[in-house]
């Protein structure tokens, strides 16, 4: 197992392979140079899409890339654990799945798996506050989660600052990911609010050179998070 990555004043732009290629997914991981990258795992249900499994997860798991499963599920306790088991190295899953998600982010921890969890846009942050100390990750969507695509929601940066606040004056150390809408003009909000990692999907996999894509979003948002 990798050693835990954990955030170190960097920002990260991550992937999403909902805006790959369904079918060579390894193809357009690879074309994005990502060392972390996020599957996105939807069950028609929580959300209205279908998505991966474990097994897709799981073929994916080579070289130095890191994933993050981010389960759009509607019994995380159920699936998280198979995620888990396939070798992600965060599994993320969503408080309005499981309003009580404490003992399920412990078991992921004590087990080497990072925990998240998410907020979908109408939940207030103040729902989230009480388990920071219980994360990896605390991801803000900034669009209705369910499909790649959409438009950033910019009212969403003020949960991010509260989260960033927070986070700092408690001293952990987790990471603040968005998701959702990022793009290079979006990404230096994102980062000026205090997120350091972003999920990015269409403005990466839509570019002819999504390597290239990807650096210029990390280097904008790098540049933000610095004037901070």
């Amino acid at each position: 197992m990798k050693r835990p990555l954990r955030p170190d004043g960097r920002v990260r732009v991550v992937p999403s392979l909902l805006s790959a290629d369904p079918g060579a997914l390894r193809r357009d991981l690879d074309r994005s140079g990502a060392r972390w990258a996020s599957l996105d795992v939807m069950d028609g249900h929580f959300v209205p899409n279908l998505t991966y499994g474990p097994s897709a997860l799981k073929a994916l798991r080579s070289g130095a890339c890191r994933l993050d499963a981010h389960l759009m599920v509607s019994d995380p306790v159920r699936y998280a654990p198979l995620f888990a088991e396939a070798g992600a190295d965060w599994v993320v899953f969503h408080l309005e799945a499981c309003p009580r998600p404490r003992p399920l982010l412990r078991a992921l921890r004590a087990r080497g798996t990072g925990a998240g969890l998410a907020i979908k846009p109408k939940t207030p942050v103040s729902a989230l506050l009480p388990f920071l100390a219980d994360l990896d990750l605390a991801l803000v969507m900034t669009v209705e989660p369910g499909f790649g695509g959409q438009a950033f929601m910019p009212k969403m940066l003020s949960k991010v600052r509260v989260l960033r606040r927070e986070l700092d004056r408690r001293g952990l150390k987790a990471w603040l990911q968005v998701d959702g809408g990022i793009d290079e003009r979006t990404a230096p909000a994102a980062a000026s609010a205090g997120a350091d990692s972003l999920v990015a999907g269409s403005a990466v996999f839509g570019a002819r050179d999504p390597a290239a894509a990807a650096r210029r979003i990390e280097k904008a948002a790098q540049k933000a998070l610095k004037k901070s």
